[in-house]
């Protein structure tokens, strides 16, 4: 590896297009892995992981357009996963105390109470 500033400092479209097809692989990871597994705390990681995936993309594309816009919605994007993390874990764990399973089937007969 060379120490040239030019070379460190010239993003090629092929490292574009590698970020670009991680995100996209991240994201149909998540998709696959929510839609298929049953276990709740499962299914609020891959929404996490489609989160990165979008994050990521984000990034790639303010890379492309050589504004920091893609840094500031990753923040955004940092936040809402943090929320949506918190409440989450807060219904995974109410839910897991009234029936003692997190089993997504057990659920799917909400009722009015």
């Amino acid at each position: 590896m060379t120490d040239n500033p030019i070379l460190l400092a010239d993003t090629g479209a092929a490292t574009i297009n590698v970020a670009l097809l991680m995100s996209a692989l991240l994201f149909v990871i998540g998709l696959v892995g929510f839609l298929s597994r049953r276990n709740m705390i499962l299914m609020f990681l891959c929404t996490e992981l489609m989160f990165q995936a979008a994050a990521l993309a984000m990034i790639a594309f303010g890379k492309v357009h050589g504004d920091l816009s893609g840094q500031v919605f990753v923040i955004f994007i940092l936040t809402v996963a943090a929320a949506e993390a918190a409440l989450a874990l807060g219904l995974v764990v109410l839910l897991y105390r009234r029936r003692e399973t997190l089993d997504s089937e057990a659920w799917s007969e909400l009722r009015e109470a």
